[in-house]
């Protein structure tokens, strides 16, 4: 199948505005693009702006945030100008969403069955009697065994592995061009991990989506992605393909991360790890934003914040070291 660009994301800025003045930068300039059947990996440290990168392409930002800047193009239509209205008849349909944690996605005084079949009405316009045979075949779809006992129950009835496969049939139900998972694996052991990841996958290539996979999980980015933005301080700081960013990392915040995996080639007696934190979106530092973190920092490094500059063919790098 032939890939298209669905999704370009180009010059994004959320702002929140805090009290006293304050702004916090939770994106700040963010430029990335995702093909159809294709699974692009967003990573990085919690606060580094991933989620609130995904929930910008949702127009799900409530006060005090804001999108300040930047295009969201989607199949060729900028989402940034859609009205809510517009919006509602995207959401769901056209972009689908797995939410980080299920127990709070899910409406707890409905069941599954209804949360399933509502999507369906509204967006398909299909009969009661069709949205229920097609929410039972979902269910069968994401490996519910009794999909059919499970339509009628309720959130707290489901394990947290049953909840996160119920989020997947509901933004699947409509067969969406694109399918954003927030830390689709948070909080479930890793054999549930496994087989929640091997069901997106496998929807991805039988509907030839693209997905636009949101985790700080190094490992599910090897297993999982196609390509990998790697996110810091509300900016893409290295961009490449999963490989190349294996093999050949090149930003000093990718190479902590990957040291801080454990390896089965080398033994060593302690895990690496990025000294101190992200700091809070309103309290970046005036330079680079990794800078008071890291190992290679040079004065111009703390005077001002480096470009995402092309290192080689489809390898972005925002990085001094790299001029």
């Amino acid at each position: 199948m032939t890939q298209k660009t669905l999704l370009d994301v180009k010059g994004l800025k959320t702002y929140f505005y805090l009290e006293g003045k304050r702004v916090a930068k939770a994106v700040d300039g963010v430029n990335f693009s995702v093909n159809s059947g294709e699974t692009v990996a967003l990573v990085g440290e919690s606060g580094s702006g991933k989620s609130i990168t995904s929930l910008s392409i949702m127009k799900l930002i409530g006060k005090p945030g804001k999108i300040e800047e930047g295009q969201i193009l989607f199949d060729g239509k900028d989402l940034v100008n859609f009205t809510d209205k517009q919006m509602t008849q995207v959401r769901g349909r056209e972009i689908g969403m797995i939410f980080q944690e299920p127990m709070t996605a899910l409406n707890p005084v409905f069941t599954i069955g209804n949360q399933i079949t509502e999507t369906l009405i509204r967006h398909k316009k299909v009969s009661k009697a069709e949205a229920d045979k097609k929410a039972i075949d979902l269910l069968k779809l994401v490996g519910f065994p009794r999909a059919e006992e499970t339509m009628k129950e309720y959130p707290h009835q489901l394990s947290g592995g049953m909840r996160q496969r119920a989020m997947i049939a509901i933004a699947i139900s409509c067969d969406p061009k694109l399918l954003i998972a927030d830390e689709p694996t948070t909080a479930l052991d890793v054999t549930i991990q496994a087989q929640i990841l091997d069901i997106m996958d496998a929807m991805k290539k039988k509907f030839n989506m693209a997905v636009l996979l949101i985790t700080h999980d190094l490992g599910v980015v090897a297993e999982y992605a196609d390509r990998v933005m790697v996110m810091y301080g509300g900016q893409i700081v290295e961009q490449t393909t999963v490989e190349n960013l294996f093999l050949n990392p090149k930003h000093p915040y990718t190479n902590g991360l990957l040291e801080s995996l454990p390896s089965l080639e080398k033994e060593v007696d302690r895990l690496g790890a990025i000294k101190g934190m992200v700091p809070a979106a309103h309290e970046f530092p005036a330079g680079c934003r990794f800078s008071d973190r890291c190992p290679h920092v040079m004065d111009k490094c703390r005077a001002a914040n480096p470009e995402l500059v092309t290192v080689e063919s489809g390898h972005n790098v925002r990085c001094y070291l790299y001029e």
